[in-house]
């Protein structure tokens, strides 16, 4: 009878956690989130270093354009505590091409992206994620204005 009452609390703690969305921030830390921003950027830089352009048919540029947005957002309301911790993931994440001396402005970057409408990349890279090849074009809505701040970070790095 005893185990069954622990199991029940503990079903229970767990659906509350999971309610609360506790778990979700357990597992999703904001330095594994700039982590997953400054990935993407460096591979980013590299497409755009190595073609002279940023392909938006590409599955993996639309899906790297998506992490970027995703920690663009994540920025909105950041606590220092929280900026603190995804500067770190951010220079961690892109092989320290994001450094000290270019940081801030790429939070800059970064913070005006999360005003764009970006529904249409952001559809894309779910597009992309089941497997469906993404139909992104530069003049879908917010497109422009997110390559221009990308292209704002960008010059930042050289």
């Amino acid at each position: 009878m005893k185990i069954v009452k622990r199991l029940i609390a503990a079903v229970a703690a767990i659906a509350l956690l999971s309610s609360c969305s506790v778990l979700k921030s357990i597992t999703t830390s904001p330095t594994s989130v700039g982590s997953n921003t400054g990935s993407a950027i460096l591979a980013l830089y590299k497409v755009l270093s190595q073609t002279g352009a940023i392909d938006l048919s590409s599955v993996m540029n639309v899906l790297n354009l998506s992490k970027v947005l995703t920690g663009a957002g994540a920025l909105t309301d950041a606590t220092p505590g929280f900026l603190n911790s995804f500067t770190s993931g951010l220079m961690r994440g892109s092989e320290n091409l994001i450094n000290d001396s270019n940081v801030s402005g790429v939070i800059r970057g970064l913070q005006a992206m999360s005003g764009i409408d970006t529904t249409a990349i952001m559809r894309a890279a779910d597009a992309a994620n089941s497997g469906i090849t993404p139909q992104l074009s530069n003049s879908a809505v917010g497109v422009a204005p997110t390559l221009s701040c990308l292209n704002d970070i960008f010059a930042l790095l050289k």
